[in-house]
């Protein structure tokens, strides 16, 4: 029998690669007809270069140069850099750069380091592909018509958190759009002390698979999927450095304008980290979630069809580049799309979003034994919340038949009215174990009449060193989301203490107890947009 870990990366791994290779293949098609074999004057006259670009420490980048058609020299253009996702290839952009460039940008794209055909061994966004980009803009300066003055960069997932730390580093760059990527790396693989399993497995498999990973990325992946605590000072320093968090202070001091781009359910990079990330943001910035999981939201703009999100980008761009008054300043700049009606909510700002809070009473003691999975599961990664996404099919469960020796549950009454939920969720309560380490992780469910529950949101939580039997206080904040319960449902919470999606800390023969003290009652504050 297979290894369930080593069974669970290759199917997951598996099944990215499937989607990497389509979008890949669908991705390449427009830049088909300046493809190797023709002659270089050819493709320059379709308006598209492939270049060898110098990188940081003598490595070459494999890069695409697209310049607006009829380019002669004679005036210059806003540059814009767009360095690949994580295993994508330089192909990945083809389709919005050439649209891009069409509108009047020089647009330079390349395969960050370590990855096909570029030099180097991967770094995972380190201070080498922070260089890399700047020696990018540097060629692209000497060798294209590109203004020094109008600089901005874009990307999605790894590009995104590229350009995000470049924005810190390089005062050149003036627009910054991050679709899918990271403010806090360690929030996002390892919020609450609990390693995001199936995230830095998929990671980690797709960079053997289409690169060189680095002796010390290799080494971070193991100790993080290992549970070696005795590493955890070095991998939190490791993720520290590559965060954009890190830098906040030189990006606000840069003062490039800032855009983001999540989905709702991001199972790399939850949107969370992004939200306050954009709140402590001083210049010009801007946040848009959308239902989806990891690069979903704006994959399909990447096959070159209409997409809101590269849309908004290149008004973003057209904005704080060309000086083009379009209105996307005065537009409130926070903007929500709930996972169920499909339309559009604007903000003033993120705590706008979930300012209105109603609280449901978690009443009652339940005690669960840990280690065995109770069947509420926040889904497989990139899989599940693109179902949500397209077809409206979030993990499911059902609530009645929940083994309560593994699950707590609590349920609300039916509502008489629709709950708009959104932002994040807030569980507290009371935890008594018998160990001192363990895992519990938290869902809300919106529960239909016959008790079939739809996956709102959810969040694990891990804790050490704690003393066996006393009990202490747990606050807990769900992933944010924007989901409309409809009236007669009810919503369910739901704590139990394994997710394939995560690496759990529960020793053999463990039981949690979640009570509520006199006092200190358990309950859960549900932000709702009235």
């Amino acid at each position: 029998m297979r290894h369930p870990r080593k069974a669970l990366r290759a199917s997951a791994v598996g099944a990215a690669c499937a989607a990497l290779l389509a979008g890949a293949a669908l991705g390449s098609a427009p830049a088909a007809q300046a493809a190797p074999g023709q002659p270089a004057a050819a493709a320059r006259a379709a308006g598209v270069e492939f270049a060898d670009i110098p990188g940081s420490g003598g490595i070459t980048l494999k890069g695409n140069v697209f310049t607006p058609r009829g380019a002669d020299g004679s005036r210059r253009y806003p540059l814009i850099v767009l360095p690949t996702s994580w295993a994508m290839p330089r192909l990945e952009y083809v389709a919005q750069a050439r649209k891009l460039a069409d509108a009047g940008y020089v647009v330079v794209s390349y395969t960050s380091r370590g990855f096909w055909l570029s030099g180097g061994k991967i770094e995972t966004a380190g201070p080498a592909d922070v260089a890399d980009s700047a020696a990018v803009i540097d060629w692209a300066l000497a060798r294209t018509p590109a203004d020094p003055q109008r600089i901005g960069m874009a990307g999605v997932s790894y590009g995104a958190g590229i350009s995000l730390l470049s924005a810190g580093h390089d005062k050149r760059i003036k627009a910054v759009v991050a679709m899918s990527g990271w403010a806090d790396l360690i929030e996002s693989i390892y919020g609450e002390r609990t390693q995001h399993r199936q995230a830095a497995e998929l990671l980690g498999g797709l960079g053997e698979l289409t690169g060189r990973p680095s002796e010390e990325l290799r080494r971070i992946l193991k100790d993080f999927l290992s549970s070696d605590l005795s590493k955890e000072k070095e991998m939190l320093e490791w993720g520290a450095k590559r965060s954009p968090a890190t830098y906040l202070d030189d990006i606000n001091a840069n003062g490039a304008a800032i855009m983001l781009g999540n989905a709702w359910g991001d199972t790399l990079f939850p949107p969370d980290q992004y939200a306050k990330f954009y709140e402590r943001l001083t210049g010009p910035k801007r946040l848009e979630l959308r239902p989806g999981d990891h690069a979903t939201a704006e994959g399909t703009g990447l096959l070159g069809l209409p997409n809101d999100v590269w849309t908004n980008g290149q008004r973003w761009f057209d904005r704080h580049l060309k000086g083009t008054d379009n209105g996307i300043d005065r537009e409130k700049p926070v903007r929500l799309k709930s996972r169920t009606d499909g339309g559009y909510e604007s903000y003033p700002d993120w705590a706008s979003v979930d300012r209105t809070r109603r609280t449901l009473p978690l009443e009652g003691t339940k005690s669960i034994r840990t280690g065995v999975d109770s069947g509420a599961n926040g889904g497989t990664a990139l899989l599940s919340n693109t179902l949500d996404q397209f077809l409206k099919i979030p993990p499911m469960v059902s609530v009645p038949l929940l083994p309560r020796n593994h699950a707590a549950v609590w349920q609300s009454g039916p509502y008489a009215s629709a709950q708009r939920v959104r932002g994040s969720v807030r569980l507290h309560t009371t935890l008594t174990s018998e160990k001192e380490t363990g895992t519990a992780v938290a869902y809300l469910y919106d529960v239909g009449p016959l008790g079939l529950g739809k996956l709102v949101s959810h969040a694990p939580y891990t804790f050490r060193g704690k003393e066996p039997g006393r009990a202490f206080g747990v606050d807990l904040s769900l992933f944010a989301t924007a989901y409309d319960v409809p009236a007669g449902h009810r919503l369910a919470v739901v704590v139990d203490s394994v997710d394939p999606l995560y690496v759990g800390h529960n020793p053999e023969g463990g039981r949690l107890t979640f009570s509520s003290p006199a006092g200190d009652p358990s309950t859960l504050s549900v932000p709702v947009r009235e």
